[in-house]
């Protein structure tokens, strides 16, 4: 039984020795000769290769605006200022849910606080001088033609911190095949031009990744103070103009 077991052991010590050597550096002929042909082949392919990045992008017409709408009050006691604004507010809303028939999941409230006023003179120091409650809601519409009436009734209604417009598309999926097409093709020119440049051909497409998608909001900054809108005035003209939709591509080519 002793020697059944030590021609046993032996092998295994054989294996447990060869594998040792090859992680040391030393290799054999044969199957253990293999990671070393897999690092040459690895080095061989990075020296036969062209690594680009092509760029695609596509204008499209925006489809829906982001509206910043909101009311500030100020006034002597922070609950004055409060209710103030409360008012004014619940005017709006009834304003767009009622009138301009903005669904209520696309009304939701930015910003809200009451904060003190403080003046400074060197014969009383700092000193609370009033207060200010600020409230903004973030508002979604499609109907872009009748943006700046939306916005003129809103400061009609009482709101006197309109900020800014964003326009952009609700759904940029839609656009990610033409703005792809457009990238790869940039890919090709570039890597085209780099295979030339080396007196060499491009082979096959060997690996693409999306490095980035970009749908850029364009912003259209609108500014009103209280007691500036003139119900008689023609529309405030706000024009939706364009967006870019863009994307980038790494794209590695065998190079021949």
């Amino acid at each position: 039984m002793m020697n059944n077991k030590n021609a046993w052991l032996k092998p295994v010590g054989a294996v447990l020795l060869a594998g040792t050597l090859v992680v040391g550096g030393t290799f054999f002929t044969g199957a253990l000769g293999t990671p070393q042909k897999a690092y040459a082949e690895s080095v061989a392919l990075q020296k036969n290769i062209i690594n680009v990045v092509g760029s695609g992008e596509i204008s499209v017409k925006p489809d829906i605006a982001y509206l910043t709408i909101g009311v500030e009050t100020q006034a002597d006691t922070a609950k004055e200022a409060q209710s103030a604004n409360s008012t004014k507010m619940a005017k709006l809303n009834t304003l767009l849910k009622d009138t301009w028939k903005i669904d209520v999941k696309d009304i939701q409230t930015g910003q809200f606080y009451v904060q003190p006023n403080y003046s400074y003179s060197e014969k009383e120091g700092q000193k609370v001088k009033g207060y200010t409650a600020y409230h903004t809601i973030n508002v979604k519409y499609r109907d872009l033609s009748k943006i700046g009436q939306l916005l003129d009734a809103a400061s009609n209604a009482g709101a006197n911190r309109i900020d800014n417009v964003r326009f952009s598309t609700e759904n940029p999926d839609q656009y990610q095949e033409q703005v792809i097409q457009k990238a790869m093709a940039n890919a090709d020119l570039k890597a085209s031009a780099i295979a030339k440049a080396a007196k060499r051909q491009v082979g096959l497409v060997l690996s693409v990744t999306q490095a980035s998608v970009e749908t850029p909001t364009y912003m259209e900054n609108y500014k009103v103070m209280a007691g500036t809108a003139d119900s008689g005035a023609a529309s405030t003209s706000v024009e939706p103009g364009e967006i870019t939709v863009k994307t980038t591509l790494n794209v590695v080519y065998e190079m021949k």
